[in-house]
């Protein structure tokens, strides 16, 4: 099977899971026992009748619930998530303001997860029951359990509060002018408008939730590495390059390596999906006005149109992310398009 025709394969194949994700979305938001009305009207216009019918019209939930379901999909085939009880806006352009800044947080955490803890990984990995070995070992357990919450709370007194040398919760420093909005991430705004002044202050508050998210990020990424390395190089493959006087750094780099990215890829395609999703309790901490702190405040008011439209943004960033795992799998091992 040729690449193009499995990437066509694979499209096609998304296309009823996110038609399920609608349906278990919509069958959710009917099965919850709270009436939206009392977060459309308010709990005082529910006394009057000709307010809750007018509501009930607008909103269309005096229709069967399979009409309720085909206008709620048509409406997304359209780009219309609906209006927010919250803010009283289109959800999508709620989904609009709010998704740089994760994309922004999501991308510095990858990339500092995935630097520090490949290298990390193939070093512990090579030096397999060394006392490096075991250091990394016990630093990425120790950050892998800690939850991202608490340690942001712990940094956030001591590197700010006390030290006073790191910024505090936030994008953007208070007192200094934004850049102009061109992409919504705010360290890109910056270069594009030639302004150092902005982009040192949006890496400044971009450091802390890095470091903390990027941090639980990259003990799942060098564990992993470690692990493929170590059984690579057990592999008859692996002796014999050596046999044949190759060094060992190419050893480890040309083949060791190649084949440990398959299950690295994996993890890093789904942890950079789950960041893309919204680390929730670390964008809450920070302040961070992302799709988690967004979800947070929708699930606090019972803002069902937020709710559900965030939740299937979430879906659809974990589709398209698989499918990208999988295309890349099909290029480094092409037996899987094959199978």
């Amino acid at each position: 099977m040729s690449l193009v025709r499995y990437i066509a394969r694979r499209l096609i194949l998304s296309v009823p899971m996110l038609f399920g994700i609608t349906l278990v979305l919509f069958m959710i938001y009917n099965i919850v026992q709270v009436d939206p009305l009392v977060m459309i009207i308010g709990e005082r216009a529910m006394d009057n009748p000709q307010v809750v019918e007018a509501a009930i019209r607008k909103w269309g939930l005096d229709r069967p619930i399979w009409e309720q379901y085909f206008t709620y999909l048509t409406n997304i085939l359209r780009g219309d998530l609906g209006t927010s009880f919250l803010t009283r806006r289109p959800v999508l352009d709620d989904l609009r303001t709010h998704l740089p800044a994760t994309i922004e947080l999501a991308v510095s955490s990858l990339l500092f997860a995935v630097v520090l803890g490949i290298p990390l990984g193939i070093a512990a990995g090579v030096y397999f029951g060394s006392l490096f070995d075991r250091f990394v070992w016990f630093i990425s357990l120790l950050n892998g359990s800690l939850p991202p919450f608490w340690t942001g709370l712990i940094f956030l007194f001591v590197f700010y509060y006390s030290l006073g040398i790191a910024a505090g919760p936030g994008r953007f420093p208070p007192r200094m002018d934004r850049p102009p909005a061109v992409t919504g991430l705010l360290t890109l705004d910056s270069i594009l408008d030639g302004n150092m002044a902005a982009l040192g202050g949006a890496l400044s508050h971009l450091l802390l939730p890095t470091v903390i998210l990027g941090g639980f990020t990259l003990a799942l990424v060098l564990r992993v590495t470690r692990a493929a390395i170590v059984e690579e190089m057990r592999r008859e493959y692996v002796r014999t390059a050596r046999s044949k006087g190759l060094a060992e750094r190419l050893v480890i780099v040309r083949h060791a390596l190649r084949n440990a990215l398959l299950p690295l890829i994996t993890i890093i395609g789904l942890a950079f999906a789950g960041l893309l999703s919204g680390a929730v309790m670390t964008e809450t901490v920070f302040d961070w006005a992302g799709i988690g702190q967004y979800l947070v405040r929708a699930a606090a008011s019972l803002d069902y149109p937020a709710i559900q439209g965030g939740t299937l943004l979430i879906a659809i960033i974990y589709v398209i992310v698989n499918l990208c795992v999988d295309v890349l799998y099909s290029i480094l091992d092409p037996r899987v398009r094959h199978g």
